[in-house]
């Protein structure tokens, strides 16, 4: 295998890496400040699209975690960077909260119920059943089916909740249209991230707890990888992979001193 190049770069993921369950992960407060001291790019990746990377800043800040807004990058700026490169000033209808509406509306996008353009799946607290019907109405009658991510649960403190992978499987059973994935494990969301910080994916790393996510993204956007065992991934589990991490750590603590 040749000798991978050093890291320039840093991406990672945030549940599971730096936070859990809304309590940082011991070490990922000195990473953060260790890359801040540094001045190497990097950002930190959620494909969670709820909540805009304002929201995120004040939310890690209230855990101790200083995280600039221009170092954050979701799935719901993923998608409106490819919905802006495919049909700039189009049109779509939208399940989903703030982080994904705001993000269409930031590349001009109008959100209607009438004739869309698309129809973009995010994350929401509430799917609404007389949504997810107007959804597969849009999408017979010819709308195109884009989802922020196909995660199929997310984490809460009761347990875990269906997430957009789910609902976006209901709507393609009542349509038999499969929907577009913009967010994590597509290498489309490491490379426009890469693009916004002006990285390469070659000096790149991307730190993650998940392998059919993380590890899976990172991989094939060429960059190293790195699962922390923190998160949903046990060391058994790796195994049943056809593809394993450039390294196993415990912790993001780990990997402080590679910054």
């Amino acid at each position: 295998m040749a000798e991978r190049k050093p890291i320039e770069s840093w991406l990672t993921d945030m549940d599971g890496v730096l936070i859990h369950e809304g309590v940082p992960i011991p070490g990922a407060d000195a990473f953060i400040k260790k890359l801040r001291d540094s001045g190497r790019p990097f950002l930190v990746l959620t494909n969670n699209s709820i909540y805009t990377p304002r929201d995120l800043h004040a939310r890690l800040a209230r855990m101790g975690l200083d995280v600039p807004v221009d170092h954050i990058w979701t799935s719901a700026l993923a998608t409106a960077q490819f919905l802006d490169d495919q049909r700039p000033g189009g049109t779509a209808y939208v399940i989903g909260e703030a982080g994904l509406t705001t993000a269409l509306h930031d590349i001009g996008y109008v959100l209607t119920d009438h004739d869309p353009d698309y129809v973009v799946l995010g994350e929401t607290r509430t799917y609404s059943f007389e949504a997810m019907t107007k959804a597969v109405r849009l999408i017979n009658a010819g709308a195109r089916f884009i989802a922020t991510n196909p995660d199929e649960t997310g984490p809460s403190t009761e347990g875990p909740l269906p997430a957009t992978g789910a609902v976006a499987a209901l709507i393609t059973k009542a349509t038999g249209q499969r929907p577009y994935f913009a967010g994590k494990p597509n290498p489309l969301m490491m490379r426009t991230g890469l693009n916004a910080i002006g990285a390469h994916s070659e000096t790149s790393a991307m730190i993650g707890d998940r392998m059919d996510t993380d590890v899976l993204a990172g991989m094939e956007a060429g960059m190293q990888t790195f699962l922390v065992l923190t998160g949903l991934t046990t060391p058994d589990q790796v195994e049943k992979f056809p593809y394993r991490p450039s390294k196993i750590v415990d912790s993001i603590a780990d990997l402080v001193d590679r910054v």
